[in-house]
């Protein structure tokens, strides 16, 4: 387990408008406010499209990550995450959890890690920004090679 004190910054609210690509929009609201690093409580969103961490086949290795996707359309969604930022490639580097509903399938819940997403009407979210520390994904060869958020 690590933990420390963070000091906040600023507040963001963000809109993202309908048709908009998720991460795009992300990036530059973040650019736009200069945000490196923070965290999203949490945010709502209507997606037109979604591809989440998943598969329907058998692991070989129920311990090993996922690195398949799968597609969703039509959908309602709950959100959060953290940001933290790569100085190499001068990157924002979101890691973003969503519950998401399909509507047109009695609201049937799906769970994982957002991987890509289009907006379909809305997307309302809240940033917060970390002023200290600075937040790092590094990768873990030891776990898959696996980006684990670190900080000092």
């Amino acid at each position: 387990m690590r933990s420390r004190e963070i000091v906040t910054g600023r507040t963001i609210l963000v809109v993202f408008d309908h048709g908009e690509d998720f991460y795009d929009a992300l990036n530059r609201t973040c650019r736009a406010h200069g945000i490196r690093q923070g965290y999203i409580p949490t945010f709502i969103a209507g997606l037109a499209t979604a591809d989440l961490v998943g598969t329907c086949e058998r692991l070989d290795n129920p311990d090993a990550p996922v690195w398949k996707k799968v597609h969703l359309t039509n959908i309602e969604a709950l959100g959060g995450g953290t940001l933290a930022y790569d100085p190499d490639t001068d990157a924002l580097q979101p890691h973003i959890h969503l519950t998401v509903g399909l509507k047109a399938h009695g609201a049937t819940a799906h769970t994982s890690h957002l991987l890509a997403a289009t907006v379909q009407f809305l997307t309302e979210m809240v940033i917060v920004e970390i002023a200290e520390p600075a937040l790092r994904r590094v990768r873990q060869p030891n776990l898959y090679d696996v980006p684990l958020l670190q900080f000092p």
